[in-house]
């Protein structure tokens, strides 16, 4: 069994993307794993303020100065085996919601290092042109400096049953 969490930045609900999610979530769940997913469009993340108070501070489940629902995301990060990015693509990448979660995550990286933190990951992605250029260069250079092991990529709406085997392999 793995422990999973999604981060999904659609700011739709009951979107595409999100339709994405739940097909993966069934296929991960039927094989035995948990799962923690956070709907960012609803949580109150700020953005980094760079500030490197992390550097300082001890890896805790509050390890940032600031105060927001990244609680919640530092605990199940720490908790989780396999990340799940999932994000329509906005302005030829992944929306500002979900990268403003993914650069708050830095400061639980920086003070252990990335190699304190290795994790498997999933990219899960819709968008209205199949354009994915962009958000696979982010989704690769993400990887690479992180050093984790991508277990498969999601492009496209309407692609519910591929999602669904995707997390149905994860064992």
């Amino acid at each position: 069994m793995k422990k999973i969490i999604i981060l999904n930045g659609s700011p739709r609900k009951n979107g595409r993307t999100s339709e994405l999610v739940k097909a993966f979530t069934k296929g991960a769940k039927e094989s035995g794993n948990e799962i923690r997913e956070f709907y960012l469009q609803g949580m109150d993340i700020r953005g980094c303020l760079g500030c490197n108070a992390c550097k300082n501070r001890l890896p805790a489940a509050d390890p940032c100065v600031q105060k927001d629902d990244m609680t919640e995301i530092y605990e199940a990060f720490q908790w989780a085996d396999i990340v799940v990015f999932a994000s329509p693509v906005f302005w030829f990448t992944i929306t500002g919601t979900l990268k403003t979660a993914v650069d708050r995550l830095y400061a639980l990286t920086h003070p252990f290092g990335h190699a304190g933190f290795k994790k498997d990951s999933v990219l899960l992605m819709t968008a209205g042109a199949p354009v994915y250029d962009q958000p696979l260069e982010w989704y690769a250079g993400f990887k690479k400096y992180m050093e984790w092991h991508s277990l498969g990529e999601m492009l496209g709406a309407g692609k519910t049953e591929e999602a669904r085997q995707l997390g149905a392999g994860i064992h």
